[in-house]
């Protein structure tokens, strides 16, 4: 591994680009780079996340930057009205990274009078070309749209001298082999090709041993080295309690900015829009998402808009946002390279992170031989309980308000005083002002089941489901427009109801199955958040069933509150059966299924 190095020994008198930004030196992977040996060589380059890769290749590429603009400039006077005809290219996997690379190749190389241009997909295509007509220096671009600008001679790579693929492993992951190809047909064989990946097996060194001729691995800080400034920590807990868990550690921190990695678009999406119905500032972020919205999330989450962000593995990719203070996986990584890059969102720049991984009842071993791939240590703790959330809670009102060196305002003053004029006890005042400031969080702390209720229940400390009724109260009754006839019967009505509903059996009361409706109890604990959850978009087979709270006067609802819709049944939606009619509160049973 190499140390670090002084700032003059970048390339091309970048010393004062790296200066401005920040730096006091460079990074070890970015000294590897320069190390007399790579000169003229094809580059493995793989460090771990945080450690500076980005400017490393662009240190690698700097001379061929230079040498590009300095001869364009001479000719053409820096413009151009055909096919660009970049130095050094960048593909990279996601839109994400493309706009990050960038964004920091566009400062470091401004010096050189390099122009970068980046193209992807979800952007106006006659927009790039306009820009590509520009004549950048450098063209940094998605797999994908790269090669449509190729095929379409935007681009034309015959004086390119160096090409760069960022997160190797992770484009032949996503399926971008054949693009790549296509790409590299249209490239001279007089260029040099640097590849900065994870690692350097299986596809993705038949890759690497076929597109570099003469290959040097230039390893900067190796993987499990980088993490030192990022605590590591599992909570294990059934997967129902995932949410509790979450919402108390937001509430234990909630000035940490947080990024939730989670498995699928739709978990995003469900998870944020739960918190966010709770009042925590959070946004998602998936590759399903448009550019715009994209661009947005992202923006909103970097300068603070928003404290947290439920997003996937791809779409995190790039995201290069300093302050992260804490990474939770609310769903395990795929393996160590994963949780690898997953962590790295934190404990950047020098600064202090978390990674907080929910590992399920039965997920120990994986998440154990995980961290022992990644090269991490963590350690299995609780999560923060309600008391603890408090105590914290007050612990920042207090340090705020003794920390506060500025005076208060004139009208705050003047406001003090007629409050306390005539007031017996100041303390029970400034407890009313505490109570409605809400400075312990947007909601209430939740209590977390590190076990399950059978495992509670086995050892006497679960009350069981009929006990609980008793203990929770009353229940609200509900109308289903599924009945029998469509193949509901209480089992799968119970299961499509704790589903929608975002509940758990315990706070469901009676089921009754009637011929084209039914009828369900929700404990009344729990029926706003039901309500507002049965309302959420559902793309499931059960996405027509409606819900609305039973009417009083009989067993005939007003029907004209709803559309016909349409109702799940064995093999999936059929048409017609999904409005509300007289029968919905028959007897409970298990009808027979009917196409």
């Amino acid at each position: 591994m190499t140390d670090t190095a002084p700032l003059s020994a970048a390339p091309c008198g970048l010393e004062t680009a790296l200066a401005a930004k920040g730096f006091e030196e460079l990074t070890p992977i970015q000294a590897a780079v320069l190390a007399p040996e790579t000169e003229g060589r094809d580059l493995r380059i793989t460090s771990q996340t945080g450690s500076g890769k980005t400017v490393a290749v662009g240190l690698a590429v700097a001379e061929d930057v230079e040498a590009a603009a300095e001869g364009w400039k001479r000719k053409k006077g820096g413009k151009g009205k055909g096919a660009a005809q970049p130095a050094v290219a960048f593909i990279a996997p996601t839109r994400e990274l493309a706009q990050q690379l960038g964004r920091e190749l566009t400062w470091l190389f401004e010096p050189l009078g390099g122009r970068v241009v980046v193209v992807t997909g979800g952007t106006s295509i006659m927009g790039e070309r306009r820009e590509l007509s520009s004549s950048p220096t450098v063209v940094v671009g998605t797999p994908g749209r790269l090669r449509d600008h190729l095929e379409k001679k935007a681009i034309d790579l015959s004086l390119m001298t160096s090409l760069v693929l960022d997160e190797a492993d992770e484009m032949l992951d996503m399926g971008f082999e054949e693009d790549l190809d296509a790409i590299l047909a249209f490239a001279t064989a007089d260029h040099r090709t640097h590849l900065v990946s994870a690692t350097f097996t299986g596809h993705a060194l038949r890759l690497a041993n076929r597109v570099q001729p003469n290959p040097l691995a230039v390893e900067g800080t190796p993987l499990g080295e980088a993490n030192t400034d990022i605590e590591h920590r599992c909570i294990q807990l059934p997967r129902k309690e995932r949410l509790n868990a979450i919402i108390n550690l937001l509430l234990h921190d909630p000035d940490k900015k947080t990024l939730i990695f989670v498995r699928t678009r739709i978990d995003t999406t469900q998870l944020s829009a739960k918190l966010a119905d709770l009042g925590f500032l959070v946004l998602p972020l998936s590759g399903e998402m448009s550019q715009r919205e994209r661009n947005d999330a992202f923006r909103k989450f970097k300068t603070g808009v928003v404290q947290v962000l439920v997003a996937t593995d791809v779409a995190a990719r790039g995201l290069d946002v300093q302050d992260i203070a804490r990474v939770i996986h609310a769903d395990l990584p795929d393996n160590g390279e994963v949780l690898t890059h997953r962590s790295g969102r934190t404990g950047r720049a020098g600064r202090e992170g978390q990674s907080i991984m929910l590992v399920g009842l039965r997920e120990r071993r994986k998440a154990e031989r995980m961290l022992r791939d990644a090269g991490v240590d963590a350690r299995f703790v609780q999560p923060p309980t309600a008391e603890q959330i408090q105590e914290a809670a007050d612990a920042r009102m207090l340090a705020k308000l003794a920390d506060s060196d500025e005076a208060p305002s004139r009208r705050a003053s003047q406001l003090a005083q007629k409050l306390l004029h005539g007031v017996e006890s100041p303390t029970d005042l400034v407890a009313r002002l505490l109570d409605r400031l809400d400075y312990a969080g947007p909601t209430e702390a939740r209590e977390v089941h590190l076990r399950t209720a059978k495992s509670r229940a086995r050892d006497g400390d679960d009350p069981g489901r009929g006990a609980s009724r008793k203990h929770d109260g009353s229940f609200v009754r509900f109308q289903v427009s599924w009945g029998g006839q469509q193949g509901a019967d209480p089992g799968r009505l119970l299961a499509m109801v704790c589903r929608r509903g975002d509940i758990t059996k315990a706070e469901v009361g009676s089921i009754k199955v009637g011929p084209r409706s039914s009828s369900v109890e929700i404990a009344d604990s729990v029926v706003s958040a039901f309500e507002r959850a049965v309302k959420r978009p559902d793309k499931g087979r059960d996405a027509h069933v409606k819900f609305r709270r039973w009417q009083d006067g009989g067993d005939a609802p007003d029907r004209s509150q709803f559309k016909r819709g349409r109702s799940p049944g064995k093999g999936g939606p059929k048409k017609g059966k999904g409005s509300f009619k007289k029968g919905g509160g028959g007897k409970k049973k298990s009808a027979s299924k009917k196409r």
